[in-house]
């Protein structure tokens, strides 16, 4: 998927959360319907076949339950794109990536081959199976591990039994580490952990600037990869390095593109990423170190200020605020304003930032933050994870259009207000402040009567001790009923207040039709 993705160590965040967070925008002249939903451990497949590829795999059979953001239509696969589990692992997959031809000469994708002739035939050669890719990889590592680390190693040993046909970042995360995956080839992978006091942007490109091979080969602290790397990148001429410490090299050089393709639609978007997280630098002046067309952005780095929940909504909805390359602005040209790929897009189906909090106990301790449809249109609200069902305001989305869900009634929104951007911003930017305000209300509320049921639990399991296992099942299932209705009551919330905006972004735009006329009969 085309996509925009920032990922926030814990030292680096407003409250020492991990947050991971990542656009899904649908391909070009696409657009897919999103939905949120809950998966059992009954609903998860003990044997899987990939839609796309036609990959079969056998799975365990004790996965845990989830909850996603996958596509509506299953004309592609499941396409999980966002999720966490019952124990505070969390993934967003994949962020398209792209690697040069020196790696596909040396490890080709693995490419779904399609079966030749009828059975029998001579020349009838049977189907061969593609890798697994984006609309595989959450369904196929998320219910099977309980730390970030685990999901790591388990999405590498698929990629080196089962390669992939095609270039991809996944991220996983828990309460203590983010860690990001970049597919090398058919076969190869690396990963490395975002350190805690920095954040990362990664724009539909490869990403990772800096890999020390001593510790993927050693402690692996802060880096993992595929087996065999040092012994490909040998065999294969794969490292450029010029001016890296010993044992370190340069993957986004050896490894991936820098296209002028990738000066318009990739590296803009790194470039203001960091321009307002590290505002003091020159980012604008003809002796700036860094510009939207530079290929050597860095891939990490520390904030100048504690990464809030607001910045990343603001941040993956944006379009180039504040510079000549706004569409919506009126400063530089009519070609600087549509020259770069913004990171707030009309294709955008959903961002999900899933934030892991280190304060809250297990049970809640995981929220993912949804917006769908057009992010500088509508606005993240937060979503318990470690639910049995979600409100039936974002889980049925319908394939057609329909002011009764979440997804259709803001990309009805967006198309609306586009064409009358600072008529409509007023109602969309009061809208979008409130469901935030709201939004972080409600979960210090829930919280607190969380806590508040904790200690009742606890003081009659002192007083009952022979029955201390029963009270902590039946708390358990209050708890997670609990954490339900705090997501009904942020859907009703939604309900309520996205339809009032689609009514006042309506009349905005119905006033400013080209065929208005402000005269009526005198009967009216």
């Amino acid at each position: 998927m085309s996509c925009t993705t920032i990922l926030v160590g814990k030292n680096a965040s407003y409250d020492g959360s991990t947050i991971i967070a990542r656009d899904d925008d649908s391909g070009s002249g696409r657009y897919d319907p999103k939905r949120f939903i809950a998966v059992a451990p009954a609903d998860q497949p003990r044997h899987y076949r990939s839609v796309l590829s036609h990959v079969e795999i056998d799975l365990p059979d004790d996965p845990c339950r989830y909850t996603i953001a996958p596509n509506v239509l299953n004309n592609r696969g499941i396409l999980a794109e966002a999720g966490a589990n019952e124990h505070n692992v969390a993934m967003s997959a994949t962020e398209t990536i792209a690697v040069n031809e020196r790696v596909l000469g040396a490890d080709p994708m693995v490419e779904l081959k399609p079966a030749h002739g009828e059975p029998g035939d001579v020349d009838h050669r049977d189907e061969r199976p593609g890798g697994i890719g984006e609309e595989d990889i959450i369904t196929l590592v998320l219910p099977y591990v309980a730390t970030a680390r685990e999901g790591v190693i388990r999405l590498g040993e698929l990629l080196e039994t089962y390669g992939t046909y095609e270039s991809n970042g996944v991220i996983i995360s828990d309460v203590d580490e983010i860690w990001y995956v970049e597919t090398i080839g058919g076969h190869h992978w690396i990963a490395r952990r975002v350190p805690d006091d920095c954040y990362a942007t990664i724009p539909n490109q490869l990403g990772i600037d800096d890999f020390d091979l001593a510790d993927a080969f050693g402690e692996r602290r802060e880096y993992l990869c595929s087996a065999d790397l040092r012994e490909f990148m040998a065999a294969h001429h794969l490292d450029r390095t010029m001016d890296a410490a010993p044992g370190h090299f340069n993957p986004r050089k050896a490894f991936g593109t820098a296209t002028p393709k990738d000066h318009i639609y990739n590296t803009p978007r790194a470039w203001y990423m960091q321009r307002h997280l590290n505002p003091s630098e020159d980012w604008d002046s003809p002796a700036a170190r860094h510009t939207p067309e530079s290929d050597d952005i860095p891939w990490c780095r520390v904030p100048e200020a504690k990464i809030s929940l607001e910045d990343v909504d603001f941040l993956l909805s944006s379009h180039f605020e504040g510079t000549p390359y706004d569409p919506y602005g009126t400063a530089g040209t009519a070609e600087s304003r549509h020259r770069y790929r913004p990171i707030g897009i009309n294709r955008t189906g959903h961002m999900v930032a899933i934030q892991v909090r280190p304060y809250a106990p297990a049970v809640n301790r995981t929220v993912m933050w949804v917006s769908f449809g057009s992010g500088p249109f509508t606005a993240a609200a937060p979503f318990y994870a470690n639910v049995n069902d979600t409100p039936a305001y974002l889980r049925d989305t319908t394939p057609e259009v329909s002011t009764g869900n979440l997804y259709w009634a803001n990309r009805l929104i967006a198309a609306l207000a586009d064409a009358h951007f600072y008529e409509t911003s007023n109602a969309i930017e009061g809208f979008a402040e409130s469901a935030r305000a709201y939004g972080h209300r409600l979960v210090e509320r829930t919280d607190a009567e969380l806590r508040e049921m904790t200690a009742q639990t606890s003081a009659s399991e002192s007083q009952e001790s022979a029955g201390a296992a029963e009270i902590t099942e039946n708390a358990s299932i209050a708890t997670i009923a609990r954490l339900q209705q705090s997501n009904e009551e942020m859907a009703e919330y939604l309900r309520t207040h996205v339809t009032k905006l689609l009514n006042d972004v309506l009349y905005t735009s119905s006033n400013l039709m080209h065929n208005s006329f402000a005269m009526s009969d005198r009967w009216n």
